[in-house]
């Protein structure tokens, strides 16, 4: 019981201290040349964790479209913060593909580097912060 409660203790600071990505990024374009805007913020269900709902999706001539069958739903979710301008552990969707990766990302300025794979296949974008 001892080491139960020394092992809670330890993990509460790392739970207290996590720190979630806040911004509006851009993804990449897709084949067709269309971007999506993804609004990354704390989780609803656990503020601890980050998710990223999208907020915009462009046409690949710059279009907007505001009838986007995905607005609102999250591209992003349970991205554990592991230090160091890291998150890993969540889980992304990609729209195009209706495919769910588990994925990785990586904080450098405006720069979010994220990585999705199923096995040994990965796919990687940078996203770009939308000012």
């Amino acid at each position: 019981m001892k080491k139960l409660l020394l092992a809670l203790a330890l993990a509460i600071p790392t739970l207290v201290n996590a720190e979630v990505i806040t911004g509006v990024y851009q993804t990449e374009p897709s084949d067709s040349g269309g971007v999506i805007h993804v609004q990354m913020a704390a989780c609803d269900d656990d503020p601890a964790l980050t998710c990223g709902t999208i907020i915009r999706a462009y046409s690949g001539d710059g279009t907007q479209d505001n009838e986007y069958q995905h607005l609102g739903k999250y591209m992003v979710w349970a991205m554990v913060d592991v230090g160091n301008g890291k998150w890993a552990k969540g889980k992304i969707w990609d729209p195009a593909s209706d495919k769910t990766y588990s994925s990785k990302m990586a904080l450098n300025g405006d720069i979010l580097s994220v990585k999705g794979c199923i096995a040994f296949i990965c796919r990687n974008q940078d996203w770009v912060v939308v000012p």
